[in-house]
C-alpha cells in the first residue's frame, strides 16, 4: 500500500492539490466527451468506461504528486511561488490600462497605413 502514502504530508500541500484538482478536472472533461461518443451502446457501457476513466486517472494523478521526485519539484515550486513580489490591485489596474490604451493607438496607427496605402494602391492603379 505504498502507493497510496503521501510523501512529506505537510509540504506542498497547495501545489500538489491544485495539480490534483487540474488532472481530475481534465479527466472528467474526457470523460463526458467519451460518454457522449458511447451514446450508442448500453448505458452500462456508456457512464461506466468513463467512470473507470475518471477513477484510473484520480489514482494516477494521486500516485504522482506523491511521488518524491514530482512531489519534491511540486514542493518546491510552492516555496519559490511564496517567494515572488506580487502586484498590488492598484498597479495592476493601472499596468493594464496601458496595455489597453497602447493596444488600441497601434490597431488605430495600422487602421491608417492601411487606409493610406488603399489610396495609394488605388491612385497607382493597382486596385
Amino acid at each position: 500500500m505504498s502507493m497510496f502514502k503521501i510523501y512529506k504530508v505537510t509540504q506542498g500541500r497547495y501545489t500538489r492539490t491544485m495539480t490534483f484538482a487540474g488532472a481530475m478536472l481534465l479527466a472528467v472533461s474526457g470523460a463526458y466527451v467519451l460518454s457522449t461518443k458511447l451514446y450508442a451502446v448500453t448505458p452500462y457501457v456508456q457512464y461506466g468506461i468513463p467512470s473507470l476513466v475518471v477513477v484510473l486517472v484520480g489514482l494516477l494523478a494521486f500516485w504522482m504528486v506523491n511521488k518524491p521526485r514530482s512531489a519534491d519539484f511540486l514542493i518546491a515550486t510552492e516555496g519559490e511561488m511564496k517567494k515572488v513580489a506580487w502586484s498590488g490591485k492598484k498597479e495592476v489596474i493601472g499596468s493594464t490600462k496601458v496595455v489597453i490604451v497602447t493596444t488600441l493607438m497601434i490597431a488605430m496607427l495600422l487602421f491608417s497605413v492601411d487606409i493610406l496605402f488603399g489610396i495609394f494602391f488605388q491612385y497607382i492603379g493597382l486596385r
